[in-house]
């Protein structure tokens, strides 16, 4: 069973977003597979965990960017949600780092940001950009 499936009500219909939420669900699965065993591997948590870290943040990279260029008036306020959500996925990452497990919290943090941010926060900026002929 699929943690969380990827599904078209996902797509913001930009397709180098739409592929990097993608990359970042199938991650969320490949997460909670590996959590999913009686003894988990704290090594592969870890890297699965930095490797989430790593490429979210370099997609708020590219959706900022396009913000930027795009001029998007709620541009601000969207990367200030970005940057509390790294800081928190950061934090969980300093937890499992130093013993504690965090890799339940990290998914539902995970499903409920993809969820949420991508149903919600992203896809409005979808009209937005493609009046600029973004996507």
């Amino acid at each position: 069973m699929t943690f969380m499936p990827w599904s078209s009500e996902l797509e913001v219909g930009i397709e180098l977003i739409d592929q990097q939420h993608r990359w970042l669900v199938e991650r969320t699965n490949c997460l909670y597979d590996a959590l999913s065993v009686e003894n988990p591997d704290l090594s592969q948590v870890g890297e699965l965990l930095e490797g989430l870290m790593d490429y979210t943040m370099n997609h708020f990279i590219v959706e900022e960017e396009l913000f930027q260029r795009l001029g998007y008036p709620q541009g601000e306020a969207h990367k200030a949600q970005h940057d509390r959500f790294t800081a928190q996925i950061m934090g969980l990452l300093e937890r499992h780092e130093s013993g504690a497990a965090s890799g339940q919290e990290t998914l539902s943090l995970l499903a409920d940001w993809l969820t949420h941010h991508i149903l919600k926060v992203d896809k409005a900026y979808v009209e937005f950009f493609r009046e600029r002929g973004e996507g």
